[in-house]
């Protein structure tokens, strides 16, 4: 079996960690390194969060980089109200056994794709794209290198999460989306349109606990807590599960249908900070970025619910 080298790059975050439990389950992907961002809740946190993680799914093998505490230009944010103040909703937040890696999460990526064959090595974006942004920077020929990045974030017909047109990921640190989607790096971008179709209903919530295991019940407890804030503060039955979809991607592409377009994001409007212009009218060979119009909600979950049920 050919894996598919993979570096996670997250600031978990509930729907962040399913992801992270996903990837610590899939034999198919060689996971080169997570690496942590300020996002969700503040990095110290993402980072602990990524460890806990990784101890629960018992792959303390795959060293854990700390990234930027900080958007590029602007003031941080976060989401706690949806995430939990620690980052993983009702979920004890312990300090895990083993430490962060030494390095920067800039300099994991770099030496780590720098390293490897050009485009072997993808990169999954579940959070703010500030580390990329600043791993381009560090190293331009990134862009021609990485294959894919793998970017969870924006919004098109779906309208946005933060504001009327922004969904969290671009609007927390949108000049780092910016200068991301305008490098060249090949992207396969799964924004709300796409994610809103993938929901924790409590059919597919209940199929996960069944399913056994630490990995399986984390998750379970994760989307419970997700299920409850989603009812209470947004009045939806079931909480969109978005992240996931980035490594359920790489694992079943045949799960999600992407269309060919050019994505640009706005940054100099306070009104319109972090609005995807997503562009359908482009030459589907030369498009440098794929978006996601449809996903198969169900076969998500069976293949979360079957991989972590098989790690039990």
């Amino acid at each position: 079996m050919k894996r598919q080298r993979l570096i996670i790059d997250c600031d978990p975050g509930v729907d962040d960690a399913v992801g992270l439990l996903l990837a610590f389950a899939s034999p198919e992907l060689d996971l080169l390194a997570i690496t942590t961002v300020g996002g969700n809740v503040a990095v110290d946190k993402t980072t602990r969060n990524a460890r806990i993680l990784r101890q629960i799914a018992g792959r303390e093998d795959v060293p854990v980089f700390a990234g930027a505490a900080r958007p590029l230009r602007r003031e941080p944010v976060g989401a706690g109200e949806f995430h939990g103040a620690e980052g993983l909703g009702d979920l004890e937040a312990v300090e895990p056994q083993a430490p962060a890696a030494e390095g920067s999460a800039v300099e994991a990526i770099v030496a780590r794709v720098m390293a490897a064959p050009g485009r072997s090595v993808a990169l999954a974006v579940m959070g703010p794209m500030t580390n990329l942004a600043l791993a381009l920077r560090a190293e331009p020929r990134l862009a021609a290198r990485l294959g894919p990045v793998v970017a969870m974030g924006g919004a098109r017909s779906e309208g946005g999460n933060i504001t009327p047109s922004a969904e969290f990921n671009i609007w927390a640190d949108p000049d780092a989306a910016a200068e991301v989607f305008a490098s060249g790096c090949e992207m396969v971008v799964f924004g709300l349109d796409a994610t809103h179709q993938v929901r924790a209903s409590e059919d597919r919530i209940a199929a996960l606990e069944a399913a056994g295991g630490a990995s399986a019940r984390t998750a379970a407890a994760l989307m419970r807590f997700s299920q409850r804030i989603e009812r209470e503060v947004v009045g939806w039955d079931a909480a969109p599960l978005h992240d996931p979809c980035t490594v359920a991607w790489l694992l079943r592409p045949d799960l999600f249908r992407l269309q060919p377009c050019a994505i640009a994001v706005e940054t100099e409007s306070a009104l319109t900070r972090g609005h995807t212009a997503v562009e359908f009218r482009v030459e589907a060979a030369a498009a440098r970025h794929q978006w996601a119009t449809e996903a198969d909600g169900q076969g998500v979950f069976d293949l979360i619910t079957q991989r972590l049920g098989a790690a039990a």
